[in-house]
């Protein structure tokens, strides 16, 4: 249990402060000053200092031991702090509550200072207070580089499970075709064999080898269902009557070559029903294994597609700055996310061919895409109209995301792109995922605008045509600069 320390117990509180560096060099009154209004707190090892969701209303200085913060109840530490250093609440500081639950590590003092003395340390020690507004946006810095990079292993984890997801099928397909691909042919080598031991003429055998061919290259049924089962019914019928074995086996694959009763009557009768079965087997055994065939190819190509996608959408081994067809993009994004539109997201298109390359960060646009198709998509709860459109503003293009869910709350729009801000439950979203796409706009030197109603909220995303001679890197860092965002929520949606 946290307990205070005893003046007796307590050390001199001035001499530990001047081993902080941020406190050293402060005058003596200053220096008694926060140690008279400092209150000590001792911890044992383990003791939970602050859970998460509790208010925050302390400045800490961690005179010994460690303190580590963990979020959620996950093992994830979002902070370590030791001996020497200074956290908690700091003055200007918008933080409210613990972002974690705060624990010590080894037996831990701490001093801290209640946030109503605060006004009253500002104005007695001015440099303290600089100090400790730097070291408060260090750490809004350093905490945004920790959360940008939880966002986005959190954001590939769900790329990499949807890309599973839609790898998985083809391949599972693929595999399914290669093991009845090997039963097919091992039926062919059977039923070749018993034909060879029948005393069939050159003739014959030209005739067998000729309606294999015509089979094979006769147009499907199979896109008609009804006829397709319809005429299964009749082949089926037609061979038993002829007491061929396994003619429920035999009939989906002739029936699907559009084989019908008189060119099974007209082979009969050039064969004979003795030879009849071995030469039907092994022809629908021949259409099967082309069948198979077919849907190895299908799979495969797939396959291959998605890899493409992905590396067109990474944009891997290929320079960071270079041109860009933004509709090659939205294409490869929306392959990614395919996963997420199979349960009832319909895509509507929208694209002006004539639009140009631009030169751009690919990789980045790509996450702005995927944002807010993402964002789109959560917002219409997996159902309903996701709007890709593209169009030519005199030197710059514009890509519109724009979906018919509820809307974006007018209380809530303004705060859209604030770094950490979220509706989504505690360990949900980061609130990072609109403010990287800012960050990547700002880096283009673009303009993003958002207009809102129920029922049709867009995206608009604006980008030059060409980029200024020396442009930012593509680090998603740089200026806060104006702008980069408006709001329409009052207005009728951007036609």
């Amino acid at each position: 249990m946290a307990q205070k320390l005893t003046s007796a117990k307590s050390r001199d509180l001035v001499n530990d402060l001047r081993k902080i560096e941020i406190f050293a060099d402060l005058p003596l009154d200053q220096l008694d000053w926060l140690a008279e209004h400092l209150q000590e707190v001792h911890f044992q090892p383990g003791e939970i200092m602050g859970r998460e969701g509790e208010p925050l209303d302390n400045l800490i200085v961690i005179l010994e031991g460690e303190v580590q913060i963990q979020r959620g109840g996950t093992n994830e530490i979002i902070f370590r702090g030791l001996a020497g250093q200074v956290t908690g609440l700091l003055p200007y500081s918008r933080l409210t509550h613990y972002t974690g639950t705060a624990r010590a590590v080894l037996s831990t003092d701490v001093a801290t200072l209640h946030r109503s003395l605060f006004p009253e340390m500002l104005q007695r020690m001015p440099l303290l207070g600089q100090r400790l507004v730097s070291l408060m946006a260090d750490r809004i810095r350093e905490t945004t580089r920790i959360e940008t990079q939880r966002d986005k292993l959190v954001a590939l984890g769900k790329l990499s499970a949807g890309l599973a997801h839609e790898l998985n099928n083809p391949a599972a397909a693929a595999q399914r075709a290669t093991a009845n691909l090997r039963e097919a042919l091992e039926t062919v080598r059977e039923a070749s064999i018993r034909l060879a031991r029948h005393a069939l003429s050159i003739e014959q055998r030209e005739k067998i080898t000729r309606f294999e061919r015509e089979a094979q290259h006769a147009p499907s049924t199979s896109a008609d269902p009804l006829a397709q089962s319809d005429s299964e019914e009749r082949i089926t019928a037609w061979l038993e009557a002829r007491r061929v074995p396994d003619a429920w086996k035999i009939a989906p694959a002739i029936a699907d070559a559009s084989v019908e009763i008189p060119k099974l009557e007209c082979l009969a009768g050039d064969v004979g029903d003795e030879v009849l079965s071995d030469a039907l087997i092994r022809i629908a055994s021949l259409l099967t294994i082309a069948k198979l065939i077919d849907e190895i190819d299908i799979s495969t190509r797939r396959i291959s597609y998605l890899v493409q996608a992905i590396k067109e959408y990474s944009y891997m081994d290929q320079a960071a700055m270079k041109e860009v067809d933004l509709h090659q993009g939205l294409e490869n994004t929306l392959t990614i996310l395919n996963h997420k539109f199979k349960s009832g997201i319909t895509v509507l298109r929208e694209y002006d061919e004539s639009l140009p390359r631009i030169c751009a960060f690919g990789g980045e646009l790509n996450q702005i895409w995927t944002n807010l198709m993402a964002n789109a998509i959560e917002a219409m709860h997996g159902k309903g109209e996701l709007r890709v459109r593209t169009a030519r503003e005199l030197d710059r293009v514009l890509v519109e995301i724009g979906d018919n869910g509820p809307g974006i709350p007018p209380a809530v729009l303004p705060h859209i792109f604030e770094p950490f801000f979220t509706t989504k439950g505690v360990g949900e979203g980061t609130g990072l995922g609109l403010d990287t796409v800012g960050r990547i706009i700002r880096n283009h030197h673009g303009e993003i605008r958002v207009s809102s109603h129920p029922g049709d909220t867009r995206f608009q995303v604006y980008l030059p045509l060409t980029q200024p001679k020396n442009p930012t890197a593509g680090t998603m860092e740089g200026d806060d600069a104006g702008n980069l965002l408006t709001l329409e929520p009052d207005k009728k949606p951007i036609p």
